[in-house]
């Protein structure tokens, strides 16, 4: 099978391009003229317009609507074919450049060794029409040979700027290639030091690029690759928050395997100075507003999770209660609200805990138990749904030993199990006389360790509201080894089975249609598609000579009508692009949407849709709407407060949900003991009945439980971390400064540590530690964080997966 990867450098939500064939005037000017009438509504209408769309068939069912009139003839009219003169061996490495700009660059790369060393050639092709036709453009880059684990990096700001790094023989160093123009033209600049991974782009200026060198030196160019310079020496991993800054990790022992030896270090005017936030550390994670930090505890192998909200100014200790040192930890979401991070039970039980933070990420409390987590790395199938908000799913492990998918609504207030689909007959275990729990099990990442047939993760998007796609079950162990593909429409509180056995699926026109490939080993030759978000599906034979599929690829974000089947057949690579675009007669008007309310469960209940303290609604696509929403589609939402109900509140520090239980109650190792931690340097008094506000709750009134934190006025600070400033020129009387302010601090430390010690929670501490955590999992890239986590470097870690199209395509 075809081994393709891809790197998608485009924002979700960026605007369209201008040219990109938008609709008429006429089209578009109703649309924005109901979306700006829907907007000043205040309350929903009661009508059936706002509750969730009612299902009018299902898989195979005759009430689905016969084949799209004239769609085979259109379809073939707009399918193109093109053959690349390269063997099936090539690894290919994809990259849009620019939203709506229909460019493409493929480049591919072949090595082999020749006399004790390495020969190595590379290609690249270029498509202006959404991957239709390719030119080949190697004399663009001289035909220089560009690493596999450079790849193509392509700005984030859709403004045409791309890199390349080649190695040139001739002097025998790297060479990079830089184009502004959407890789028209290429200008050669020779580099002053061998790059170890890809180039990382300043998430708010393209110009300013970072990279690592294979020596561990850290360099920066303000001129697009120009000219570069050296800001500091033995740095492990890298990375760009949002606000121009840079975190990084170095070690002076010239050793990045000495994990817990490590300083967390920033810099805000690109290496003029820096400044040592952090010391003892492990690694590091940036995650919404948060920068979460493994401290070493300075016994063993332990360590302990310190968290900032302001740049690593000030620190704060994770309240997590009751863990112990053998116990390992995962930070899986940081966004701007809040943090989840898993805890492992003891005994590599293969399961764990989740917690869920207060909105400073200090206080945690139990979410979620028996978490399914790898023994033998980082995976588990906890997902962020990015259709609708609060939405998380993931796996746990039943008392009875199986498992099962849990879903929550409320950014994890309360998970319960997904829905039985509709159309989907459950098995009987008739071995044991007990009938089978008939419950919907979606398969993420923790199934993929298993070698499941799964060839796509869960696929949701910001611009298709509500709509998921994924793999899953139903029944008994045997229905997991061929999983079918399920759609929610309503963000997970229903389900459909769309399509039977595993698919390779894709999300179009923000939702109006939605693409499947069957996922086998023979050659295949048909694209399925569906139009009302997979309640009925179409087939189309895109070729009369089938393909040994590899991966199917569209533009980043879900507005493009073109998709792109890559594979092989007669032992050549061969991609098929399909535009769908004409496959709609017209565009979109005020009549083809419907006001949904999200979160609706009880159409009749005043609180109906009332999730994380307020309602949102929706304009949506009716689902018997054949049309085309546009690259100018924006989702127009209104929302409005709710009065405060137990619904809107975590359990506190301390207190838990009993299953099947609205109630917070108090843990019983808890019960009589004193809720006092460090917070911001001064030890706080949690006075609580059991209840703190979900982050980024907006409900008002209503439900309000007591809740105080008193401050005991008594000083305290971690004895694992100490900030201090430095920079890199300083004098000799500033660094004496330097040293008299170190003092003061060990001073203030020590003194520090012994008031905690006598005082804080009688002579102990909330803060638990952990044990040694899984290879590089909190250094892993996690599901929900902003686009700039993904685009750090750590020693010793690809980015560049070539055996993975998925991984890179979300």
């Amino acid at each position: 099978m075809i081994s393709v990867s891809c790197m998608f450098a485009l924002g979700l939500l960026s605007s369209a391009a201008p040219g990109s064939g938008l609709p008429e005037a006429g089209s578009l000017s109703e649309l924005r003229r109901l979306q700006r009438d829907f907007g000043r509504d205040v309350e929903p209408h009661s009508s059936e317009k706002s509750e969730r769309f009612e299902r009018s068939a299902g898989l195979n069912e005759q009430t689905c609507r016969a084949a799209l009139p004239g769609a085979e003839s259109n379809l073939r009219n707009n399918t193109h074919t093109f053959t690349f003169t390269l063997s099936t061996v090539s690894p290919l490495w994809l990259a849009w450049v620019g939203e709506g700009s229909g460019v493409l660059l493929v480049l591919t790369t072949f090595q082999v060794p020749l006399f004790m060393m390495l020969f190595g050639q590379s290609n690249l092709y270029r498509s202006e029409d959404y991957g239709k036709t390719f030119k080949d453009v190697t004399h663009l880059i001289n035909h220089t040979f560009i690493h596999t684990e450079f790849g193509i990096a392509s700005s984030p700001d859709d403004s045409g700027k791309v890199i390349l790094v080649g190695e040139v023989s001739e002097i025998g160093g790297f060479r990079l290639f830089s184009s502004q123009d959407f890789g028209l033209t290429f200008v050669p600049n020779d580099m002053p030091f061998e790059p170890l991974y890809q180039m990382q782009f300043n998430p708010r200026d393209s110009n300013i690029l970072l990279s690592l060198s294979i020596t561990l030196d850290l360099w920066l160019s303000e001129d697009f690759g120009g000219t570069w310079r050296k800001i500091h020496d033995s740095v492990c991993m890298v990375r760009w928050d949002l606000n121009n800054s840079i975190y990084f990790t170095a070690n002076y022992n010239g050793s990045c395997n000495d994990k817990g030896m490590l300083e967390l270090r920033k810099t805000t005017d690109y290496g003029q100075t820096f400044q040592t936030i952090a010391t003892r550390v492990y690694s590091f994670v940036l995650g919404g507003k948060f920068v979460i930090a493994s401290i070493m505890s300075g016994k063993g192998t332990e360590r302990m999770i310190h968290v900032s909200v302001d740049g690593g100014e000030v620190w704060n200790m994770a309240q997590i209660p009751m863990i112990n040192h053998e116990q390992f930890y995962s930070v899986l979401e940081a966004n701007q609200d809040m943090i989840f991070i898993h805890v492992d039970d003891p005994g590599d039980s293969g399961f764990g805990t989740i917690y869920v933070s207060d909105d400073r990420g200090t206080v945690f409390s139990k979410s979620l138990e028996r978490n399914v987590y790898t023994t033998t790395g980082s995976d588990t199938d906890f997902t962020a749904i990015k259709s609708l908000r609060g939405v998380y799913m993931t796996t746990i492990l039943t008392e009875e030993g199986t498992m099962e998918t849990v879903i929550t609504f409320d950014q994890g207030a309360r998970w319960q199990a997904l829905r039985p689909p509709k159309n989907s007959h459950c098995d009987t275990d008739t071995s044991t006389n007990r009938p089978h729990k008939c419950r919907l099990h979606i398969h993420a990442s923790y199934s993929t360790t298993l070698k499941m047939n799964i060839p796509d993760l869960p696929h949701s998007q910001p611009n298709a509201v509500g709509l998921i796609l994924a793999h899953g079950s139903v029944g008994d162990a045997e229905s997991a080894l061929s999983p079918n593909v399920y759609v929610s429409d309503d963000g997970g509180y229903s389900w459909l089975l769309a399509l039977k056995g595993p698919h390779h699926y894709e999300i179009l026109d923000s939702g109006g249609l939605l693409l499947a490939v069957e996922h086998t080993n023979s050659p295949v030759n048909q694209i399925k598609f569906s139009t009302d978000e997979g309640q009925c599906w179409h087939t189309y034979n895109f070729t009369s000579d089938p393909i040994y599929f590899g991966a199917m690829v569209s533009e980043p974000g879900s507005r493009a009508m073109n998709v792109s089947l890559w594979g092989y057949r007669n032992r050549k690579k061969v991609v098929i692009t399909i535009d769908f675009r004409n496959l709609f007669s017209r565009d979109c008007t005020e009549g083809d949407y419907v006001e949904w309310l999200a979160h609706s469960v009880d159409p009749s209940g005043s609180d109906d849709g009332c999730v994380l303290g307020y309602k949102e609604s929706f304009l949506r696509l009716r689902k018997d709407s054949v049309c085309w929403n546009g690259r100018d589609y924006a989702v127009t939402k209104k929302l409005w407060p709710c009065p405060c109900t137990v619904d809107d509140y975590h359990c506190d520090f301390g207190y838990y949900r009993p299953e099947n239980s609205s109630e917070c109650v108090e843990q019983e190792e808890m019960v009589g003991r004193p809720l006092e931690f460090c917070l911001n340097g001064t030890t706080e008094q949690l006075q609580t009945s059991g209840y703190r506000k979900i982050p980024g709750d907006q409900c008002e009134g209503g439900f309000q439980p007591d809740r105080k934190e008193t401050d005991l006025r008594r000083m305290c600070t971690s004895n694992l971390l100490h900030p201090y400033s430095l920079t890199e020129t300083s004098s000799p009387n500033a660094a004496v400064i330097v040293m008299v302010v170190i003092v003061v601090l060990m001073m203030s430390a020590v003194t520090g540590v012994w008031l905690v010690k006598k005082h804080v929670c009688g002579g102990r501490f909330l803060v638990h530690r952990y044990s040694v955590m899984r290879e590089h999992v909190e250094a892993d890239k996690i599901e929900g964080v902003d686009d700039v986590d993904t685009q750090y470097m750590e020693t010793g870690k690809a980015q560049y997966n070539e055996d993975s199209d998925q991984d890179l395509l979300e």
